[in-house]
């Protein structure tokens, strides 16, 4: 069993590769987004620790998600052009792995953001990435895409 921190309610992401990848967690907190995973045995490469590429797919999700969840921000698809990671550290077999990201600016077609990720408070992971600003969602007005429930902490 890999309980969750308090708050954190599991996040509704579409997909089957995120569903089978999972699951990931969130809660809004001062109006920002943090999505965190705990970390499991099928999560881990051959020395017992977080997938380096796990951590690529958890920051790729983070970063567009962080986004939708910005206050005045329109709800659209953000499909990834250019993505940094550096690695910082190790996340262990049991981790809690939590990140928030920030967006810096947007074009017309760009959105550029950046994000750090934690495991177990430690920072292990910086991102930053260039999306494309795809296509509205839905009227583009939905406050709370990954359906946490509006639970606001903090």
């Amino acid at each position: 069993d890999y309980p969750v921190p308090e708050g954190f309610r599991p996040a509704a992401i579409q997909g089957d590769f995120i569903v089978f990848n999972g699951p990931l967690f969130g809660r809004v907190v001062d109006g920002r987004l943090q999505l965190g995973f705990r970390v499991e045995p099928r999560h881990t490469n051959p020395l017992g620790i977080c997938h380096g590429g796990m951590l690529a797919t958890f920051v790729d999700m983070l970063v567009p998600c962080a986004a939708m969840y910005t206050p005045g921000r329109e709800r659209r698809f953000l499909p990834t052009i250019s993505l940094q990671v550096d690695y910082l550290g190790a996340s262990a077999l049991g981790a809690w792995v939590q990140g928030e990201g920030e967006v810096l600016r947007t074009t017309r077609n760009l959105l550029f953001a950046q994000g750090l990720i934690t495991a177990d408070g430690t920072p292990v992971l910086r991102v930053s990435g260039i999306f494309k600003m795809g296509v509205v969602i839905g009227d583009g007005t939905d406050r709370d895409p990954l359906g946490l429930h509006g639970r606001v902490d903090g």
